[in-house]
C-alpha cells in the first residue's frame, strides 16, 4: 500500500469476543492454572498488568483453546471500559481473556500489531466505539461492530515510523514522571524539614 487506504478492522483481522462467563466461573486467585485478562488487568500503557491476574484451573482451561492468547494479539475490552486494549508480548502467550474482552488477531501481513494497537488506541477510533456502542446499563461492542471499525493503513515503513515516534514519546513521557515524582518527594522533605524547626 504506498498511499493510506481505509480498510474495515474485520478485513484485516479476526475479532474473537471472550468464552461465555459460565464457562470462567472457577477463576480464582490460585496460583496454579492458566492467567485470565480481565479488563481490570489492562493498564494505560496498552499492557497487561500481571500483578493481580486471577487464574482457571488447567481442566477448564483446556476446554477454551480457541480464546487463547498468542504474542501481537490485541486484547480490547467490549464490555464496561470500552476502548481500553493491551498489546500481548511473547511473556503472555497461552494465556486466555474474559468475556469482556474481545481478541483482536491481525491476519494481514500489511498491518503490523503495534500499528494496530496504536491506531485502535487513536482518540478517533476511541470515539467511534462509543459512538457505535450498544446501549444498556453497560454499553457494550460486539464482534460485528468491531469488525466495521475503519482503519486508515498506511506503508510499512510509515507504521514503522509511528511506531518508532510514539515509543519515543513514551519513554519521554516516563522519565518526565520520574523526574516530577522525585522533585515532589525533595519537596515534601523539605517543606517537612523546616516546619518541624523549632
Amino acid at each position: 500500500m504506498s498511499k493510506a487506504e481505509r480498510v474495515l478492522l474485520g478485513d484485516l483481522a479476526e475479532v474473537t469476543p471472550g468464552p461465555s462467563g459460565s464457562l470462567l466461573d472457577q477463576l480464582g486467585n490460585e496460583l496454579d492454572g492458566v492467567p485470565v485478562v480481565t479488563p481490570s488487568d489492562i493498564d494505560d500503557r496498552h499492557q497487561v498488568d500481571a500483578r493481580k491476574i486471577r487464574r482457571l484451573p488447567h481442566n477448564q482451561a483446556a476446554r477454551l483453546g480457541r480464546f487463547t492468547l498468542r504474542q501481537g494479539d490485541i486484547v480490547l475490552v467490549r464490555q464496561g471500559s470500552l476502548g481500553k486494549l493491551a498489546l500481548i508480548d511473547g511473556h503472555f502467550g497461552g494465556w486466555l481473556y474474559n468475556s469482556s474482552c474481545a481478541r483482536v488477531r491481525s491476519r494481514d501481513p500489511a498491518v503490523l500489531p503495534e500499528y494496530l494497537c496504536l491506531h485502535l488506541s487513536s482518540p478517533a477510533a476511541q470515539e467511534e466505539m462509543f459512538r457505535r456502542a450498544l446501549p444498556g446499563t453497560v454499553q457494550s461492542l460486539n464482534a460485528k461492530i468491531l469488525g466495521g471499525l475503519p482503519i486508515m493503513v498506511p506503508s510499512l515503513d510509515r507504521q514503522h515510523d509511528v511506531i518508532a515516534a510514539v515509543a519515543d514519546i513514551d519513554e519521554l513521557t516516563l522519565v518526565h514522571r520520574e523526574t516530577a515524582r522525585r522533585l515532589d518527594a525533595v519537596r515534601r522533605a523539605l517543606l517537612a524539614d523546616v516546619f518541624s524547626e523549632g
